[in-house]
């Protein structure tokens, strides 16, 4: 019964005017930003190796790292297999497409982030609930803040963290035939030192995995491409060809390509789903604009890099096929929930990452038909690779849900009952680690339905906010581009808001200009 309204929620949150409204919003906060993405992609890559920091905030790049964590997930495995499984190659083109656009949306969420962050308990924080309360200010922003907090929470806090979960320990135990109560009891260990740490700590580690495990996982790639570089100009071809319905084999689905592709890619970079502006607000930065430009590239790694690299691998080997959900590749009984291919047991359990074997086969069968002979001992990397690159995916992105779950338990308990911040801390600390050792062991058909739904709850709350509040994000990126018209990138861009228009953005207009201050900043000081 639950698991049936569940599923009839689904349809009606995840529904096609949420797939092309977030499409649409990519578009046009595109053309009003006159397309960033691609006049400012030097300054993205500028800005993230940007130094600055502080004892209450994070480094740029410790914050694309805490936003890729999120953002870098099983979706860039799971979800691109999915999209080919379901749309053919041509759903790759449309996850490219989409990337591209959202990069505008990312930049617009983030920097509202950025302008209204707030120093909480020797940290920054912000995000969603904070923007939507001040921006919209009144009763009705505050009611609006308080129910994108509680869907936060109980989205990314209790019920997504088992997902990630499962499908580390179903890839350990494919690979490694390590059972699912070790994966368990090591994820609770490695979860409570970090998490109890603080952001910093999140950061730090976020830092030290996220870059190491896109660049290794991209490497592999490139070295799949290499041993079969002479077949990758037609496999360029086919999705380019497939995407707009003139390759035959896939003409007649190109409805669902296009659909399957959108939403994958969305659900891969999450730009526009109210996520990456938690950890935006995070960073130590002079001017908004500039964690704004920064998070706009994470989804250009996100998609164009990371979800590439997975396309690349399947398409090489031949392996995808396309399917209208009712048998998977192999043949046996699969069905597609919520956009997602399950695989259903004999037990009537579902296996989620059926998905994922997909890719896994992708990998030794492209190494097996390159041009290069292995030695048979390479039978079977592909299980081994993929399980390794599942749990640093995973793991980060448990991390993430930690972190924007904390950020909107604070939320909560500061406008509250803010004696009993650090308690409340704690308790989504345990249900967090809680959870993920629950998923490791089984993962619930309702607790995953529940968490695509809070997922796509978030993501109309925040899409509307951000419509709502888009003012003050595309002034900021014209501030920003007069100084550095004016300056160039020699001068520090120190962002300064009218009060009038922004009364509430507290941080820029007291606590900002305040530390400049007892600092002695004199404006002329170079960088």
């Amino acid at each position: 019964m639950v698991e049936a309204i569940v599923g009839w929620l689904n349809e009606i949150v995840w529904s096609k005017p949420l797939v092309y409204g977030l499409l649409l919003t990519g578009i046009l906060f595109s053309l009003m930003t006159r397309f960033l993405q691609v006049r400012h992609f030097k300054e993205m890559i500028r800005l993230m190796f940007q130094g600055e920091k502080s004892p209450t905030g994070i480094s740029s790049f410790q914050a694309i790292a805490l936003s890729l964590a999120g953002r870098v997930g099983t979706g860039n495995i799971v979800g691109v297999s999915t999209a080919i499984f379901i749309g053919g190659p041509g759903a790759v083109f449309w996850m490219w497409a989409t990337a591209f656009l959202g990069a505008g949306t990312a930049f617009i969420e983030s920097t509202l982030g950025q302008i209204f962050k707030k120093e909480e308990d020797g940290e920054y924080r912000g995000g969603p609930a904070y923007y939507i309360e001040q921006g919209i200010k009144g009763k009705f922003g505050k009611a609006y803040g308080l129910l994108f907090a509680v869907v936060t929470i109980i989205s990314v806090g209790l019920l997504l963290p088992g997902v990630q979960s499962n499908a580390i320990a179903s890839s350990m135990h494919n690979a490694f035939g390590i059972p699912a109560w070790v994966i368990a009891v090591a994820l609770i260990i490695i979860l409570a030192l970090i998490i109890f740490g603080g952001v910093k700590w999140i950061a730090k580690v976020a830092t030290a995995v996220v870059p190491f495990m896109a660049i290794i996982y991209i490497l592999m790639a490139l070295v799949i491409i290499a041993l079969n570089i002479t077949e990758v100009p037609a496999l360029f071809a086919l999705i380019f060809k497939s995407a707009f319905g003139m390759e035959a084999a896939f003409g007649g689905i190109i409805g669902a390509m296009i659909e399957i592709g959108v939403k994958r890619g969305l659900y891969s970079n999450e730009a526009g789903q109210g996520t990456g502006p938690h950890a935006a607000a995070a960073a130590e930065v002079s001017h908004p604009a500039k964690q704004g430009l920064v998070q706009a590239f994470s989804v250009y790694v996100d998609t164009l890099f990371v979800c590439t690299a997975t396309a690349l691998i399947i398409l090489i080997s031949g392996t995808y096929n396309t399917t209208d959900g009712t048998t998977a590749a192999d043949g046996r009984p699969g069905l597609i929930e919520n956009g997602g291919i399950y695989v259903q047991n004999a037990d009537g359990t579902k296996d989620y990452s059926g998905t994922a074997m997909y890719a896994q086969a992708g990998i030794d069968k492209a190494f097996q038909g390159s041009n290069y002979h292995f030695d048979p001992t390479f039978s079977g990397l592909g299980s081994y690779f993929i399980a390794i690159a599942l749990f640093f995916f995973a793991f980060t992105t448990i991390l993430a849900y930690y972190y924007m779950a904390e950020t909107n338990v604070s939320y909560i308990t500061n406008r509250i009952a803010k004696k009993q911040n650090k308690l409340w801390r704690n308790v989504i600390r345990i249900l967090l680690i809680a959870a993920t050792a629950y998923g490791s062991i089984k993962t619930a058909d309702v607790a995953w339905a529940l968490g695509d739904l809070g997922v796509g709850m978030m993501a109309w709350l925040n899409i509307i906010a951000i419509w709502i509040l888009c003012k003050p994000a595309l002034k900021a990126l014209k501030d920003f581009e007069q100084h550095k018209k004016k300056y160039g990138t020699g001068k520090t861009a120190i962002y300064r808001p009218d009060a009038q228009e922004l009364p509430t953005a507290k941080f820029w207009l007291e606590d900002y200009p305040r530390r400049l201050k007892e600092q002695n900043y004199n404006p002329d000081d170079e960088q």
